[in-house]
């Protein structure tokens, strides 16, 4: 079972789950993502908008009412995601969980992603991009590299890679999220994407960058309906 939160109250990006993106509403891409995976049972949204449940059942999700003390700024994914699974028509032994503001995914992300717990290989799995990048944090006196020394730089390519979680897809089972009132929890599993699938939406100028990225790439759902 898929549960894709959806609130309307969002600050940065007023109504931002609905948002145009290539003609489309945001949501509707993760809906159809879902809907048309053969690993997926079924697609709910938990929402507490009315506009977004008449956007979401229009692209053939079931809809979840999520009550107003889970829809706050305060509120957790972790809450909703659980209201959402006692609500369902029938207990889920898998949860798949994708983030609606995170659109960019190929036609196997979700499928591969499950498959990694679907076989009893790992508890949970998330979603990530590969990261090669040079970090470092700044302490009281000095900044200092986190994973590399400058003296002996390293190429980028021989630095060990980092795995960026990149708020697409999440995978647990329904055991592993009431116990741990956790996405992720055991034996975790990563299903590597490009990072140019890796961006979320929570500003404006997210928005302008992943517009950009998917007016230029194929990605999952891309071209159904509205969506050119």
């Amino acid at each position: 079972m898929t549960v894709i939160p959806a609130r309307g109250g969002s600050k940065a990006i007023p109504k931002k789950n609905i948002i145009p993106l290539l003609g489309d509403p945001l949501i509707q891409y993760s809906i159809r993502q879902s809907v048309s995976s053969d690993v997926i049972d079924k697609t709910y949204v938990s929402t507490d908008d009315t506009q977004i449940k008449s956007v979401s059942q229009a692209a053939g999700a079931d809809v979840i009412d999520r009550p107003d003390e889970l829809a706050r700024d305060t509120s957790s994914t972790e809450d909703a995601l659980l209201h959402a699974v006692e609500n369902m028509d029938e207990n889920p032994d898998i949860v798949v969980l994708l983030q609606c503001t995170s659109p960019l995914r190929r036609e196997n992300d979700i499928s591969d992603t499950v498959q990694l717990v679907k076989t009893g290989e790992y508890d949970s799995a998330l979603s990530c991009s590969e990261d090669h990048s040079f970090y470092w944090e700044i302490e009281p006196e000095s900044a200092v590299p986190v994973n590399y020394d400058p003296v002996e730089r390293k190429r980028r390519q021989d630095i060990s890679p980092r795995y960026q979680e990149n708020g697409s897809i999440y995978v647990v089972t329904e055991e592993i999220l009431r116990e741990r009132h956790c996405r992720l929890g055991g034996k975790i599993g990563i299903h590597e994407m490009p990072k140019e699938m890796s961006f979320e939406i929570d500003t404006p100028e997210d928005y302008r960058i992943v517009e950009a990225i998917a007016k230029n790439i194929e990605f999952a759902a891309k071209n159904y309906g509205g969506a050119s």
